[in-house]
Order: C-alpha cells, then structure tokens, then sequence
C-alpha cells in the first residue's frame, strides 16, 4: 500500500508528533510504501505548521497525479473560486418574543453534570488582585459560588471556562461587515449531515452569535486570507489578501499577522471593501468559534465547600501595534466585578492531568512557581483535611511583596506542621534565584523522600525553560544524593514518570 504521513504537533510538547512517528514506522514495519518521508508540522514555528506542510504537499501531488489520475467526471477546484458556505442564515422578519438571556446560554438547571454543551452559569462571589499595585503583571483570585450544580471536583481538576468578546470589538465587528446586532435567524446546513454548532441557540441573534461565539480577538490562520480573498469584489485588497494566502507569501503574513499578534478583527478593519462585502452565511467558515479555557482549580471542596476558585494571569502585552494586546478569557474574568451587581460565568469542571497519591501516609514534592502553584494549594487543602502533614511546597515568584500568592496560608499551614515551603524569589538578590537551585539546595531531602519514602513529585507552570530545568535539576540530585551513574540517573527519571511518581502540567 502506497502511504503518506503528515503530522500536527507542538515541540513544545516532550513527545513532538508521536503518533505521526510511530504510525510512519508501523506502516513501513508492515509492508508499506512511503510516497514521501513523515511531515511533521510544528505549532511553534513563526510560519506555525504550514512551514513543513506546504512544501510536503507539493511533493505529495506530484507523487499521488501521477500515477493516480484525477478520475474523469470530477475537475480541480480553479482558484480563487470560494467554495459554497457550510451554512445559510435564515433571516427572520419578527423578533422572537424570548428575551436574550433565554436565547444565549444554556439552562441553569442542567440534566447531569454540567458540560460545554449545558455549561453552569456560576455566581461569581469575588474578584480579587493579589499582586501589589506595582507589580508588572494583573493577577486574580476569583471564586464561584456552585451552589445546586452538582459539580465535584478534585486536587488537579480543570474548570473550562467559556470566554466572551468585549461590547466595542461586537460592535467594531458589526459595523464593519454591516451587520444588524438585532437580526435574528435560524442556522441551516446547506449538506446533509452537518450539525450546527451544538451550544448555539436556534433561532440566534446576530449580536449573541459575535459577542459569544465567533472568535473575532483571535489571530487568523492563513486559511482566513484564503477565503477572505475568494469574496473580496476589491481588486487592490483581494490581490493584497491571495498574497497572504499564498505558499510564498507566508514570511509576509507572519510579518504583518503572526509576530504582531494582529486579530481578525483587525484585518477586517484593514480591508473595509472586502469586510463590507461578506456574505453572513460564510461567517462561520471564516471566522472559527470561541473555545473555552482551562484553568486548574486552586481550592478544595473539603477547605471551601461549594466554591471553586482559580488564579487567573491576566494576559496584557504590547507588540508594535498601538493597541496592547489583551488574553480574551482572563481580559474578561478581569473585566467582572460581582461588587457592581450579580455576575454569572459559564463553565464546567474536567479531570486534569496531575493524580495525587490515594494511600495514606505518601509524601509529596510539589514544584509550583508563579500561577503554576494554583493546583497544589488545592492539593494541599485537601491532604490537611484528610490529616495528610507530608507536604513540601517549592513556589517561586520574583519578589515576596508583590507575587508571593497565599503567603499568609502557606505560613500558618507551616507553623501547623502540615507543610515544608520553600521559596525563591528571583528578583530579591543580584543573582536571580529560581526553584531549580533551591531545589538543588534541598537535594538531600528531595532525594530521601522519593528514594526512601516513595514520595511522588509534582511540577506546574510555564512550559518555556523550567521543567527542562528543573528536570536536570533532579537528574543531578539522583547522582550526587543517590550515587547514580548518569545512565542510570536518566532511567531513574523516566521510570517515575512511567509510574505516574513524577508528574507535570505546563502550559505555554
């Protein structure tokens, strides 16, 4: 069997398109033969996946047209043609008679546990900054009330989250396209088979569609300026826009779109005839839907029963566009003040990706610096509740009064006997100071704790440098605590991992 491999994967992830590898080995194992290498496309490529996929393809066709023709009856797509809409958009001529509420979220009182498709509107009860006031970065605690729910969650748990766009950007987005807010209709496929996207309600305003389910703050892929250009009546702007959507046009179109972070909103601003000119029934082809964010639950049900609380970064940064660019979830988390009048926040509970140990009397090693700490102050609510005192906290964050989250907790649980916390604050001193060297200064204990005492290791936060390093922090305790052979360190590393005692959750 001819076969061709082409894989979507993150090298920030350990194991980078594992699938795609391992399916190209097993073919080729059982008698297959690979019309071209294994493409392994990387999300964290400036040109994103397309800088592997455009050149395979090409090499693709060439392989797969010339044995296997393109049958008679059918012809290649002529470019520049759009291809028909996914859906049409019935307008209605009478405002249906349910208020808006009614129309754009799911009920509050759901069959089952609460889902994307029937999220809980969650009370918000507090909305609180807990970095000084000259710290560089916003940070909240903000708590739910879940009342009635029948959510349960535990230490490691995800809540979703699903995020609106601001009232300005719905009603940029509006005009630019020409919009009605007030229009309602009804959401038809034009083939069988296709559903509706499940959690929009039927019949829909236009305002409810943008505020809550097209992705408008998002930076547009490339497939974006593909369409865009196919509608476009402007010959300037369409020409402008094929460009953009073209192979060799990619270098540009991180230039003007993907380094600055440039929104879809934004591009459609920067081509008004093309905006103008949009057919509604092509918005959801061309504009991709909200997804809802995850963030770890940073309470226990046992320490606060029927809240769940989160810690939530508050994403703001400048590029060379004038305007700063803001994190849609947590801009709008920030954005809520219950204080002002009830607030309530769609969202659901997951299971995360960090266990901790059932068996009494199992010592844990959390690693936690910055908003990373979130799930292990969940952790160790719930192990004090259940009289579990083996608690060693690593938390980092630059300087102990602006970022150090729940200092206050954290000491009276030490002066409790129910935690050891270790801290590193990175800016108090001239040489910065991170958690791998007080790690490193601890390595005695760390050693002594999983070696002789079968204790399980936890590390949470930002996947950029620490877990590598905090990684080969650990390899070096196992060979100057444990006497280990740098072989043997690495397999040591890696059978915790297998048995579930070394566990991460990062994020980018």
């Amino acid at each position: 069997m001819d076969f061709a491999v082409l894989g979507l994967g993150d090298s920030s992830y350990t194991k980078f398109n594992f699938v795609a590898k391992k399916l190209h080995r097993r073919l080729l194992q059982l008698g297959g033969s690979a019309l071209l290498p294994v493409c392994l496309g990387d999300d964290q490529h400036e040109l994103g996946p397309d800088a592997a996929i455009d050149p395979w393809l090409q090499d693709l066709w060439e392989k797969v047209l010339g044995p296997h023709s393109v049958p008679l009856n059918l012809d290649l797509s002529p470019p520049g043609v759009p291809w028909p809409s996914r859906f049409t958009l019935q307008f209605l001529t009478d405002t249906p008679s349910s208020g808006p509420e009614e129309l754009c979220v799911a009920g509050t009182d759901p069959q089952g546990p609460p889902s994307e498709l029937q999220p809980f509107l969650a009370p918000m009860v507090s909305n609180q900054r807990v970095t000084g006031p000259s710290h560089f970065q916003d940070v909240r605690l903000i708590e739910f009330d879940i009342s009635g729910s029948g959510i349960s969650f535990s230490a490691g748990d995800v809540v979703l989250i699903q995020p609106e766009n601001t009232a300005s950007h719905v009603q940029q987005f509006c005009q630019a396209l020409g919009l009605d807010p007030e229009q309602h209709f009804t959401l038809q496929p034009r083939e069988p088979g296709v559903a509706c996207p499940a959690r929009l309600p039927q019949p829909c305003s236009m305002h409810c569609l943008v505020s809550q389910y097209l992705d408008i703050a998002s930076v547009p892929r490339r497939s974006f300026f593909e369409l865009l250009a196919c509608l476009s009546p402007h010959e300037l702007e369409r020409e402008k826009l094929r460009e953009f959507g073209s192979a060799r046009g990619q270098e540009e179109l991180c230039e003007y779109c993907t380094r600055p972070r440039r929104t879809a909103l934004e591009v459609l601003c920067d081509f008004p005839h093309t905006a103008a000119a949009v057919p509604p029934d092509y918005l959801l082809d061309l504009v991709p839907l909200i997804r809802p964010r995850a963030f770890s639950i940073a309470s226990s049900l046992r320490a606060h029963p029927s809240r769940l609380q989160i810690l939530v970064a508050v994403v703001q940064y400048q590029t060379r566009l004038r305007e700063p660019r803001r994190g849609l979830c947590s801009s709008w988390l920030a954005s809520l003040d219950p204080a002002q009048g009830p607030v309530r926040v769609p969202l659901w509970v997951r299971s995360g990706g960090l266990t901790f140990p059932k068996t009494p009397g199992v010592p844990v090693i959390m690693v936690g610096p910055g908003t990373g700490v979130a799930p292990f102050r969940a952790a160790i609510q719930e192990r004090v509740a259940q009289g579990e005192t083996e608690n060693v906290l690593f938390f980092g964050c630059r300087r102990q009064d602006q970022d150090f989250f729940w200092e206050a907790e954290w000491k009276q649980l030490q002066a409790r006997g129910c935690l050891t916390l270790v801290t590193a604050f990175s800016r108090e001193q001239e040489q910065k100071v991170y958690v791998q060297h007080r790690l490193r200064a601890f390595g005695p204990l760390v050693w002594e704790l999983l070696e002789g005492r079968g204790a399980h290791f936890y590390l949470a936060g930002n996947a950029k440098y620490m877990p590598a390093d905090v990684s080969n922090t650990l390899l070096s305790i196992f060979r100057e605590e444990g006497g280990l052979s740098g072989p043997d360190a690495a397999t040591y590393l890696a059978q915790l991992q297998r048995t579930l005692r070394f566990q991460t959750e990062t994020w980018a």
